[in-house]
């Protein structure tokens, strides 16, 4: 079955070429990238539905109540399995902003200021402001014989305008050179931040801006271990210490610690401890 038979829908705006605004409307998906695009910042708001984003340092929960803006890094969408068994949809709407375009709307060259933001990827409350632009996109999106390149490049100096009051920046040009300056995150501070996720080796080292060879080296580098055996352990020693602390059911410990079946998770538990989750709770709390 094809995207469009499922629900999936797309609808950009563009100007001078290139996607600025976006709607996306989706079924409940369990986790989809946002790649990684030399000198794009994004704006995304949640218009239905609910899901997280991942990124190197926080996992941050989306609704229609707040926003992220995204430097160019990647990340991923993520939704709940509670989400996925009660069905529905998402609805995105999302701004997209390039250099070359912010420099010919404000007439100014992004390398002139030095301005920097201590983040990557940051919630934002959709506030009235916000929440009116966002309405005033879906217009466009429902009648796009509107959105001609004047009125493209109107709502993107809006946008700019309204974003960075909200961000509290010196200046619109300020804020707008600070969000092609990504911020650098310790390898290993990601790891870490991630370590009980479900993540695969190879989005973990999409996260980290690798390609997984490369993130097997640096990874080998820094843990002294194979990314997969450190990550297992820890996993496992996680869920160990649940199993003694906590009432938490086998199932719940299980997907806590990052496990996707409780197949696999007992099938790892017992190689790294010789004995089931639900035996090593019983001969600890003895």
């Amino acid at each position: 079955m094809d995207k469009k038979a499922r629900g999936y829908e797309e609808q950009p705006l563009f100007y001078k070429g290139r996607p600025v605004f976006g709607r996306l409307r989706t079924p409940y998906f369990d986790r989809i990238p946002k790649e990684y695009f030399k000198d794009e910042s994004c704006f995304i708001f949640l218009d239905e539905g609910n899901m997280n984003v991942r990124t190197q340092q926080d996992l941050i929960g989306l609704n229609a109540d707040n926003a992220i803006l995204g430097k160019c890094m990647n990340y991923f969408f993520e939704t709940t399995a509670a989400n996925r068994r009660e069905g529905g949809m998402i609805q995105m709407t999302a701004v997209l902003l390039f250099p070359a375009i912010v420099e010919e709307l404000f007439e100014f060259n992004i390398t002139d200021s030095s301005y920097t933001l201590n983040y990557n990827v940051k919630q934002v409350v959709v506030n009235k402001l916000l929440k009116n632009f966002r309405d005033s996109l879906d217009i466009l999106f429902d009648n796009p014989e509107l959105a001609d390149d004047e009125m493209i490049r109107n709502k993107l100096k809006e946008f700019v305008l309204i974003v960075s009051k909200s961000e509290n920046a010196p200046s619109h040009l300020d804020f707008l050179s600070a969000l092609f300056k990504p911020a650098n995150v310790e390898f290993k501070s990601t790891i870490k931040q991630n370590l009980y996720s479900n993540l695969s080796i190879d989005e973990l080292a999409r996260l980290c801006h690798l390609s997984t060879s490369s993130f097997k080296r640096k990874f080998a580098e820094v843990f002294n271990e194979s990314p997969k055996k450190y990550i297992v352990r820890k996993k496992l020693e996680r869920a160990a210490k649940l199993l003694r602390s906590t009432e938490l059911r086998i199932s719940e410990i299980a997907y806590d610690c990052g496990f996707d079946t409780i197949s696999t998770f007992n099938r790892s538990f017992r190689a790294q401890y010789g004995n089931s989750p639900s035996d090593h709770r019983l001969t600890q709390t003895a």
